[in-house]
């Protein structure tokens, strides 16, 4: 089970990203073209098609067909993705005690944004929480800058960043509620 943690002793990434790859004739890439849909209202499809399109943009790699699932995880649980699955869990309690707090819609969705980016990477091979967080990190400045709020969340310390979600309410994880119409982009012709 790979997974999300936001233990006060997590490290931020040792590498920062590169910026955008150029292609093979040497000319930079154009903007990422997903950046402003963190800036308003969006729900969780919207902000995975960003994750999805930015390790697409970054790595150049995807996976289709991933479901979402909200549980009551303990607070320094962020997410999880159990390997060979096609579900991650996200801490419910984690986003909505965000959501009370996040002084605007690009703070909530960059904090979501971060969180489904760690675990769909998972999803993709990175199995070493080290490598995953740095991969997190390079893939958010290759996409979005250096100057973005989502950058500066996958290059930071989420628990260090917003301290005041060691206070979110947690569980044991029994309860998941799936999340419908996720990953739309991939599932739309085989799930309703």
């Amino acid at each position: 089970m790979a997974f999300l943690g936001l233990t006060p002793h997590a490290r931020g990434p040792r590498t920062a990203g590169r910026g955008p790859p150029s292609d093979p004739a040497g000319r930079a890439r154009p903007p990422f073209p997903l950046v402003s849909v963190l800036d308003g209202p969006a729900d969780y499809d919207a902000v995975f098609r960003v994750v999805r399109g930015a390790v697409r943009y970054a790595l150049g790699i995807e996976r289709p067909g991933l479901g979402l699932g909200l549980s009551d995880l303990p607070p320094q649980l962020g997410a999880y993705w159990q390997v060979t699955g096609n579900l991650i869990v996200m801490n419910e309690g984690l986003v909505e005690t965000m959501r009370s707090h996040a002084r605007s819609p690009l703070e909530l969705n960059s904090f979501v944004y971060v969180i489904l980016a760690h675990e769909y990477l998972h999803s993709l091979g990175y199995l070493d929480e080290r490598a995953v967080r740095d991969v997190t990190a390079r893939v958010t400045r290759t996409a979005f800058g250096p100057d973005h709020l989502a950058t500066r969340m996958a290059e930071g310390n989420l628990w260090s960043l917003y301290p005041f979600l060691a206070w979110a309410p947690g569980g044991n994880g029994r309860r998941l509620k799936v999340v419908s119409r996720f990953d739309l982009a991939t599932t739309n012709q085989y799930i309703r």
